[in-house]
């Protein structure tokens, strides 16, 4: 009885002493709300430049504001795609741990962008003309492989909380996120090919992409080294 008492009391103990040190947490008081700022930070300029055409007259949107809208979305979609990407070769090449702690959130931040883009599409471009969006589909093959990077991010959104992880076992979860490198080629190579030519913005793009990814085969490269 008295064991039972103190170790109770033990417990008690440990959350109390626990609470502050989550308070003291930066990831958690700092790191991931300025996370949450700077990818809402795109959004509050786009929307104060609608605002800003339509109280204001304003002409920050271009003669085409559509089109602007929907490559800023898609501009910035690729963009925090590429950081969370960028993760893991942070932690290899600066051993900050904390850093995966990050890429949950920035990968739904990215598909929340991605989502924005492709709604703009479907919505202010095109009207739901599901004709019109499926012939674009098929003949427009920068259509078709940003379609496929969208078909990609879709299962990992939804899966990327602990419940699913704990559903589909974490082996078979990591396996099936996998999937988000050939969403980011395909991101890249579709910016490629809707920017049509040799153009400077969509080369840097992916060759961030095929940096990230070399930097991510070093870590087993080690490990296979270390085991023979």
């Amino acid at each position: 009885m008295i064991a039972t008492t103190m170790s109770d009391a033990g417990t008690v103990a440990g959350a109390q002493r626990s609470k502050p040190a989550k308070k003291r947490d930066p990831m958690v008081w700092v790191i991931k709300p300025a996370v949450w700022v700077l990818c809402l930070a795109p959004l509050a300029w786009l929307g104060w430049l609608v605002a800003d055409a339509v109280f204001f007259g304003g002409r920050g949107l271009t003669a085409n504001p559509v089109e602007f809208i929907n490559r800023y979305l898609g501009d910035w979609a690729l963009r925090i795609l590429l950081v969370a990407l960028a993760v893991t070769p942070v932690r290899i090449l600066t051993g900050w741990k904390q850093a995966v702690r990050l890429r949950r959130l920035l990968g739904l931040f990215a598909f929340f962008y991605v989502a924005l883009h492709v709604a703009n599409y479907v919505i202010l471009d095109q009207f739901f003309d599901w004709t019109a969006i499926w012939n674009d589909i098929v003949r427009r093959w920068y259509i078709t492989v940003g379609m496929l990077a969208l078909l990609c991010l879709i299962p990992l959104a939804v899966t990327s909380t602990k419940g699913w992880i704990k559903r589909m076992g974490g082996r078979n979860w990591n396996k099936l996120h996998k999937a988000v490198y050939i969403a980011g080629a395909a991101a890249c190579l579709h910016f490629f090919m809707m920017r049509k030519g040799l153009q400077y913005e969509p080369l840097v793009y992916g060759a961030i992409f095929a940096g990230l990814m070399a930097v991510r085969a070093v870590e087993p490269l080690k490990r296979r080294i270390a085991a023979s």
